[in-house]
């Protein structure tokens, strides 16, 4: 007798789920017992079995994938990342796969065919029907990063002579092959964008009242270039579950919808990480990249830096009189350098936050550096009146002591200003200030710390 699967416990937290259903799914399939495995994924959640999939070793997930049914492949299918899309494009049969791609959505179709090479692509839009094919080209034309190549273009639309029954009966008619119905578009016989209307509005008017007198006529549309991050930016301001996207000549095009603007702010995010850090985003994940690839993104903020840090070593050298006739304090310089680069690193984490948010505003640009110089201040002051007195502790020396109290004081309001204005001073030039500032931040100061450092031993112990 075929052993059932246990049950999967409802009350189980949602980020947990995946993992018990990965492992009992593992055991069942590595026991061959493919009908307690279809038995154990047909309650789960779509999300929680690509997740399950994802997790099974290779061999395994396209197994996994061939138990589940037609409409369940397509629509898990969606779910997982494009790496594990490709290992799975390699098992399947050419018309297994195309059955899938073909009812995919055309704005994930799009996304699984950004990361497949062109002769698959090519090969793939051949063989699709002809309104897939004519849909997926479409957003494809669109330059990568834009709401045309995130939009979707089913939508349902309606005129503004039609009455609610009529609508409705539209609706009833398109809700399977359209990606959402709880906003809709009301366009005119040109498709020229007319107006907007939610699904509760259209349910609670008579059945007789026409779509012109219930429709909102000021709507928040995006153009077909209009950046990604800015969609996503009006979604959240707006509260929107969809934006419509329109061409040149004001024509209904299609739709950006939430989901979407979700992996948006996660690409969008993940690429302002990596910038921060001096890096170049990659579209492969770590371990697809290869080592090559990897050293090749990191080295070259790392090549500006030695170059650019070479100014300190001048700056020790300038000073090493001083150095030669206190050697305590030398032992304080990374201290100086570290703590200036770390509260450089904050303030213009902030910074770079808010411009991206839209929190901080250019043309408060005085208000911004003045209130970060005084933040400076006061952690200067906080933190040179703790390391005055360790200093003394360690080294016995009022001078030195004071050299390094005062010295970090200068040091934090100048690492400050620094991470304040030189983000705000990258994005007035037109240059993206993820990527820029820390580097710059980092040189200035490491180098001017290190001078205010050893000119102001010189000046307190007489040197």
């Amino acid at each position: 007798m075929t052993q059932s699967p246990p049950p999967t416990p409802t009350n189980t937290p949602r980020q947990d789920i995946s993992e018990l259903v990965r492992n009992q799914l593992q055991n069942l399939l590595e026991m061959q017992n493919f009908q307690g495995a279809k038995a154990l994924l047909a309650p789960v959640q779509p999300v929680d079995i690509a997740d399950a999939i994802a997790g099974l070793p290779d061999p395994l997930q396209a197994i996994a994938f061939r138990l589940l049914s037609k409409d369940e492949a397509i629509e898990i299918y969606e779910y997982l990342d494009s790496d594990i899309q490709q290992s799975l494009l390699a098992e399947f049969r050419q018309q297994d796969f195309l059955d899938i791609v073909n009812q995919m959505s055309p704005d994930d179709r799009v996304q699984l065919f950004e990361e497949l090479p062109a002769k698959v692509v090519r090969r793939l839009l051949q063989q699709l029907s002809p309104e897939e094919r004519e849909a997926t080209a479409m957003l494809l034309g669109y330059r990568p990063g834009t709401a045309g190549r995130r939009m979707t273009p089913e939508y349902v639309g309606l005129r503004e002579d039609m009455t609610v029954a009529e609508a409705l009966n539209r609706i009833r008619s398109n809700a399977q092959d359209v990606e959402t119905i709880y906003t809709l578009y009301v366009t005119d016989r040109d498709r020229r964008l007319q107006g907007i209307l939610s699904l509760r509005e259209l349910v609670v008017a008579q059945p007789e009242e026409r779509i012109g007198d219930l429709m909102t006529r000021d709507v928040v549309f995006v153009q077909t270039d209009t950046d990604q991050e800015e969609v996503a930016q009006l979604l959240q301001r707006y509260d929107f579950l969809a934006i419509p996207v329109v061409d040149s000549e004001q024509r209904l095009v299609g739709i950006v919808t939430v989901d979407d603007v979700l992996d948006i702010l996660e690409q969008e995010t993940t690429e302002d990480i990596y910038k921060l850090g001096g890096l170049e985003a990659s579209e492969d994940s770590y371990f697809r990249s290869s080592l090559f690839k990897v050293a090749r993104q990191r080295v070259t903020w790392l090549l500006v830096l030695l170059l650019t840090n070479t100014g300190t070593t001048a700056v020790i050298r300038s000073q090493e009189e001083v150095l030669e006739k206190v050697v305590a304090l030398a032992a304080f310089i990374p201290l100086l350098i570290d703590t200036g680069g770390n509260v450089g690193a904050q303030s213009s984490t902030v910074i770079i936050r808010g411009l991206s948010t839209e929190a901080t505003q250019m043309h408060r640009i005085s208000r911004i550096i003045g209130r970060e110089g005084i933040a400076g201040t006061l952690l200067g002051a906080m933190l040179g009146v703790i390391v005055t007195l360790w200093a003394y502790v360690m080294q016995r020396n009022w001078g030195v002591a004071l050299s390094v109290g005062i010295s970090l004081f200068m040091i934090s309001i100048l690492a400050s200003v620094a991470g304040a204005s030189l983000p705000l001073l990258f994005r007035s030039l037109k240059l993206d200030p993820a990527l820029m500032s820390a580097p710059f931040i980092t040189t200035a100061v490491d180098v001017l710390g290190v001078l205010i450092y050893l000119l102001t031993a010189r000046w307190i112990l007489g040197i």
